[in-house]
């Protein structure tokens, strides 16, 4: 039966259209992370909140890929790019998110160590 359903699957596969990432979109998704990291080290070393400096990060990503298109709109023969913010935003939802995941461990790990001790 999962031969029946593999041999299917890949016989459809011809049928469907995937949709590929443009070079463009990846240097939007590069730039969403690089400026969500930026944002998240600098919210997160100044507050020490990891819900604050994820929301920030995730923000400033978002903005700047709003700020890109407008600025790219206001040219001649270019429109407003929903698929570039959505890009950028993407790229500042995973690096936010990395951070959000492994920023902070150490020290929870260390006051469970001294309590085990003490």
């Amino acid at each position: 039966m999962k031969t029946i359903i593999l041999i299917l699957a890949i016989s459809f596969t011809n049928i469907c259209s995937a949709q590929f990432i443009t070079g463009d979109d990846k240097l939007h998704i590069i730039a969403g992370a690089f400026i969500s990291t930026a944002t998240y080290t600098v919210v997160y070393s100044s507050t020490k909140n990891k819900k604050k400096a994820f929301w920030y990060s995730l923000s400033a990503s978002l903005l700047a890929g709003i700020s890109k298109e407008l600025y790219d709109s206001s040219k001649e023969n270019n429109k407003f790019d929903t698929g570039e913010v959505f890009a950028s935003t993407t790229g500042g939802l995973i690096a936010s998110t990395s951070f959000s995941l492994f920023v902070g461990k150490k020290k929870k790990e260390n006051k469970k160590e001294v309590a085990l001790v003490n």
